[in-house]
C-alpha cells in the first residue's frame, strides 16, 4: 500500500510540475515552444557561458530564430567553437566572470565594436563548490555568479536598446541561504562555510540584482530573474558522485531536459508577452514567488550599493 501510495503521489506530481500556467507555457515547455513563430532577424542578444548547456541551448534557439548573439565564454575560442557549432550569426567575446580586467576587457571589446543589445542573458555560474575558496579577495561563487556579472550588465547599460531586457539567472537554491539571507558583513563566509549554502547566496544576489536593476532602468527597459528548474548540465561537476548518480537515476521522472530548462530565459528575453514584466522571479516560464529575502528590496539596494564598493576595489 505504502508503495502504491507513494507512486501515486510521484505521478500526480509530475502529472502538475508539467501542466500549464497562465502564460500558455509550463515546466515541460521547451526553447522551440517559447519562442515558436517568432522572428528574431535584427535582434542582438548577449549570453554568457554560451558553450555548454543551458547557454549553448540558448545561443542554438536564438540564433535559429534568426538573432545575432554576442557568445560569451571564457575564452574567445571556446564562444567562437560555440557560434560555428549551431550556425546563424554570432560575435564570440572572451569573458571569465572570475577575473575582473578579462570582464572590464569584454564589456570595452562590445562598447568599441558599437554593439546594440536587445536582450542579456547573465547565465553561466558554478556551483556548490565543496571548500571555501577565495580570488581577488571574494568568495569565488559570489564573484564568478553575481559580482563578474554585476560588472558586465551594469558596464553594457549604455549598449541596451530602448526596450532592451536583462535576464539573470538565479534559482530556487537561492532559498538555502544561512539566516538572514546575505551575510553582507561576511560576503566572504570567513564565519562559516557551506558549499549549498554558498551557492544560495550567491543566487539570493543575482536575484536582487535583478530586483534592484529593475528599479534603475528607464522606462522600457526591464531586468528579471529565473529560475530554470533542476537539469543535469555539467553546471553540476562539484558535486559529489553520489548525488550526480542520484540526479541521473531521476532524470527521466523529474530533471528537466536542457530545452526545458533554457526555456524560460529564453521566453523572458524574447516573447512579446514578458516585455512589461519588471523586477519579477519566473519559473516554469510563468511569475512564480520567491522567498522572503528574495523580495526585500531594501536588501537589494544595499547588496547593490556594498557591490559597488567591491568592485571600485578590485
Amino acid at each position: 500500500m505504502l508503495g502504491s501510495v507513494t507512486l501515486g503521489s510521484l505521478m500526480s506530481l509530475l502529472s502538475t510540475l508539467k501542466g500549464k500556467g497562465p502564460s500558455g507555457f509550463g515546466y515541460g515547455s521547451t526553447t522551440e515552444d517559447v519562442t515558436a513563430g517568432l522572428d528574431l532577424s535584427g535582434k542582438t542578444y548577449l549570453v554568457t557561458g554560451c558553450n555548454s548547456g543551458l547557454g549553448l541551448e540558448t545561443l542554438r534557439v536564438l540564433t535559429a530564430r534568426g538573432a545575432k548573439v554576442l557568445a560569451l565564454a571564457r575564452s574567445v575560442d571556446k564562444a567562437r567553437a560555440a557560434g560555428d557549432s549551431v550556425g546563424g550569426e554570432t560575435a564570440p567575446y572572451a569573458c571569465e566572470l572570475s577575473e575582473p580586467e578579462t570582464v572590464r576587457a569584454a564589456v570595452a571589446a562590445i562598447v568599441a565594436d558599437g554593439q546594440r543589445i536587445d536582450g542579456m542573458i547573465l547565465n553561466a555560474g558554478i556551483m556548490a563548490l565543496p571548500t571555501r575558496t577565495l580570488q581577488h579577495g571574494q568568495e569565488l561563487q559570489l564573484l564568478t555568479n553575481h559580482i563578474g556579472h554585476f560588472i558586465l550588465a551594469t558596464g553594457l547599460l549604455g549598449q541596451l536598446t530602448p526596450t532592451g531586457r536583462v535576464v539573470v539567472l538565479s534559482s530556487a537554491a537561492h532559498q538555502m541561504t544561512p539566516k538572514g539571507g546575505i551575510k553582507l558583513d561576511d560576503l566572504t563566509l570567513e564565519k562559516g562555510y557551506s558549499s549549498w549554502g554558498s551557492y544560495g547566496q550567491s543566487k539570493l544576489a543575482n536575484l536582487l540584482f535583478a530586483r534592484e536593476l529593475s528599479r534603475r532602468l528607464p522606462e522600457g527597459q526591464v531586468a528579471n530573474a529565473v529560475h530554470p528548474g533542476v537539469i543535469a548540465t555539467n553546471l553540476g561537476r562539484h558535486m559529489g558522485g553520489f548525488v550526480n548518480g542520484s540526479m541521473k537515476l531521476l532524470g527521466g521522472l523529474f530533471l528537466k531536459t536542457i530545452p526545458q530548462g533554457a526555456a524560460t530565459q529564453v521566453w523572458a528575453a524574447t516573447h512579446p508577452d514578458t516585455a512589461a514584466l519588471n523586477g519579477q522571479y519566473l519559473a516554469d516560464c510563468n511569475v512564480a514567488t520567491s522567498s522572503g529575502h528574495g523580495r526585500d528590496l531594501d536588501l537589494a539596494a544595499r547588496l547593490w550599493t556594498r557591490t559597488e564598493e567591491i568592485v571600485a576595489a578590485l
